[in-house]
């Protein structure tokens, strides 16, 4: 009889120590692995994209999250430091997507307080891939991070190190997907 009880026990305990969903987050205009379409590319520096940001959406983050950024970057630039094209921080905890075009600080698609801060093409906003021509395709790193702060003491003119600093020292949890571009 001593047995059974231990052994239903363990199975409760077993049944409640059941791991949460995982963070996740999803597009349906980028897929992980595959190739960035046009309409998230760069228009400038000879790329003839129509720079869109994508639509992004996520579920099942961690307990304790306060807000939320996102992120853009490409760790394959020839910079020695990669490349920024997307930083949008102070999203409340309540912002589990982003529109497409959120990216252009024209557009007004971001919730109240958000901020987007200087890519490194040098002024807010998403900047889509515009690798160097030749260059074998870069990676597209697009990354929500749940923050256990409900906001970042930084604004617009915050560099991309400055912002990716804080991001690590508040986040909780991160969700990524990588899309590829070259030309």
């Amino acid at each position: 009889m001593h047995n059974r009880s231990a052994l239903l026990l363990a199975a409760i305990l077993a049944m409640g120590a059941a791991p949460a969903a995982a963070f996740e987050l999803t597009s349906p205009d980028i897929k992980d692995g595959a190739p960035l379409g046009e309409r998230h590319v760069f228009a400038g520096f000879g790329c003839t994209g129509e720079n869109l940001s994508p639509a992004l959406a996520w579920k099942d983050a961690p307990a304790g999250t306060r807000s939320f950024a996102v992120t853009a970057y490409d760790p394959d630039a020839p910079t020695g430091s990669g490349w920024w094209h997307w930083i949008v921080f102070n999203l409340p905890a309540t912002t589990l997507r982003l529109s497409a075009g959120a990216g252009n600080p024209d557009t007004g698609l971001l919730p109240a307080g958000a901020l987007q801060s200087r890519t490194d093409f040098g002024t807010p906003g998403y900047g889509g891939a515009c690798p160097p021509v030749g260059d074998p395709p870069h990676r597209y790193v697009f990354t929500v991070h749940a923050l256990k702060t409900d906001s970042l003491p930084l604004d617009a003119n915050s560099s991309g190190a400055m912002v990716g600093f804080l991001l690590n020292a508040n986040r909780l949890e991160k969700a990524t997907l990588t899309a590829r571009y070259g030309r």
